[in-house]
């Protein structure tokens, strides 16, 4: 009993991180062109910067979806609590972002924007926007491919 929960819940956080790796992945591809990255490296540099990006927001998200689960006492959240745990989600992805983009663009110097990059109070729009925006798509593609998934394993008897 003990292995099928621990199961379930690896299933979830694995479907929740595919489907964060993706969405982000094709994210930082879109926006990589708003960091002077794009101006100072060369294609395996920025390809480089996208690959690591995506991935830091992946774990971004994994992060977001367990401090939601922990906080509403359901790892699935996405489909008991899918507006609840969502909230949940965007405001601490956002509090993280804008510490993140703070202290890696003025305190680190680990990236940079471009003048194209719009901003508020000086972080940018782009990655804000990435964590109001993909949450919602996360949460929608998580509950359509956990009754997929549900669906196929109670067709073949499992």
């Amino acid at each position: 009993m003990h292995n099928q929960a621990t199961l379930r819940t690896v299933a979830r956080a694995g479907l929740w991180s595919a489907l964060a790796f993706v969405l982000n992945l094709t994210w930082e591809i879109a926006h990589v062109r708003l960091y002077t990255i794009w101006m100072e490296a060369d294609g395996p540099g920025i390809a480089w910067a996208v690959l690591h990006c995506s991935l830091g927001d992946a774990v971004i998200a994994l992060a977001m979806f367990a401090l939601a689960g922990t906080m509403l006492w359901h790892l699935d959240w996405p489909m008991s609590h899918p507006w609840a745990g969502g909230a949940i989600f965007v405001v601490g992805a956002l509090a993280y972002t804008v510490w993140s983009e703070w202290h890696n663009v003025y305190r680190a110097g680990n990236w940079g924007n471009a003048a194209s990059m719009p901003t508020v109070f000086g972080i940018g729009l782009s990655p804000l926007l990435q964590w109001l925006i993909l949450p919602p798509m996360m949460v929608g593609a998580y509950r359509t491919a956990y009754r997929a998934l549900n669906m196929s394993r109670n067709q073949a008897g499992v």
